[in-house]
């Protein structure tokens, strides 16, 4: 089924690939493109296929004489194949169209949004194009709510860890911070955390750039600029509707800063994101963009840390025999592990290592 353009702007319908064909979605999407196909069916085949691999982004680079597609899969980028350049233009337009862009400006960054109707599902997506020596490069991040549907023990937590983090859930008011890279699925751990105390008795409202996701029961803002409307503008008008907890999207500056102390000191229970590099260095980064020190203690009640860590493709992952080296780091961590850790888990540990195979092809692939 071809891409159709719904009455309402900025949607768009697809036909799913299955999850069955994944191994062939690389061919497939060739196929399309050397049969000469229209610009819907191109673009049709690029967002289907992505939706039927899981995929977090779609990349669009232009080169000399055409024009690469490469899929982020589990964190890594896969290339998947390559328009003709002049194809490529009428899918940027196509894209612009869509996303509610300026045509006819190709100079400049530009941001849209779109959403996908596919087989009944809803999936958001953020475009972003930019421009480059070979023409606009275009990024479309894929916000499937499937990606989300993680409850606070699917996180991957240690059992201890999360008991921890359930601790600090229960308690009415503080700040919880969830720091690491972008990607890392700090948003993905923040909405565990809201769904994990969302009742008819708690009333949560977030401020976010941009909404990624739309949760039931949750009242969700997104910051406008053009209209006055930041994180700390809106930080305040938030506190004036009688929050329980409130979910502030990124700590960007010390204004923002300044005003989600106050209010995880004053009753309420703030959750947000930091960009360091550990959870220790959340502190420093606080003082660093101006927050007083002695208030740092008192309004703190949890920093996290997270990284992704790609799991091994079921279907072809080979046991191994760990080198010496290997079980020796092993065995020094689960020796320096905390009394409070069931180390009986970790004993009796196997060690596989990646292959490849059409369903994964990098031999990596979460199920």
């Amino acid at each position: 089924m071809p891409i159709t353009d719904k009455k309402t702007s900025g949607e768009i319908a697809v036909k799913k690939m299955s999850d069955t064909e994944e191994a062939l979605i690389p061919e497939k999407i060739k196929s399309v493109i050397k049969t000469g196909a229209s610009t819907t069916d191109i673009l049709e085949s690029v967002l289907s296929g992505g939706l039927a691999m899981g995929v977090s982004d779609i990349h669009f680079e232009p080169e000399r004489d055409k024009v690469k597609v490469r899929f982020r899969v589990d964190g890594v980028l896969k290339e998947i194949v390559s328009i003709p350049s002049v194809d490529y233009k009428y899918v940027v337009s196509r894209l612009k169209l869509i996303g509610e862009m300026k045509m006819n400006i190709t100079d400049m960054a530009q941001d849209g949004r779109l959403t996908i109707v596919a087989d009944g599902d809803r999936i958001e997506v953020r475009i972003s194009l930019n421009p480059s020596e070979y023409g606009e490069t275009a990024v479309l991040r894929i916000l499937d709510p499937k990606n989300i549907s993680l409850e606070l023990k699917d996180l991957g937590l240690r059992p201890d860890d999360e008991a921890i983090v359930r601790r600090n859930l229960k308690k009415p008011n503080g700040m919880v911070l969830v720091t690491g890279p972008t990607g890392s699925g700090k948003t993905t751990a923040l909405y565990a955390f809201l769904k994990s105390i969302r009742s008819p008795e708690v009333k949560i409202i977030t401020i976010e750039d941009p909404i990624e996701y739309h949760l039931d029961g949750i009242q969700q803002t997104q910051v406008d600029p053009s209209a006055g409307y930041d994180f700390s503008s809106g930080l305040r008008s938030l506190l004036r509707q009688d929050p329980d907890a409130i979910l502030v999207g990124e700590i960007r500056d010390l204004d923002t800063a300044e005003i989600a102390i106050h209010a995880s000191l004053t009753g309420h229970l703030v959750f947000s994101t930091l960009h360091t590099n550990s959870a220790s260095g959340a502190i420093p980064r606080l003082i660093d963009v101006g927050v007083k020190p002695q208030v740092i203690g008192p309004a703190l009640d949890m920093v996290i840390a997270e990284r992704l860590v790609r799991r091994l493709c079921e279907k072809c992952k080979r046991p191994i025999d760990p080198d010496p080296e290997t079980a020796g780091k092993l065995k020094s961590f689960i020796d320096s592990l905390p009394p409070k850790v069931d180390k009986s888990a970790y004993e009796d540990t196997k060690q596989f290592e990646p292959v490849g195979c059409p369903i994964c092809m990098t031999g990596t692939k979460a199920e």
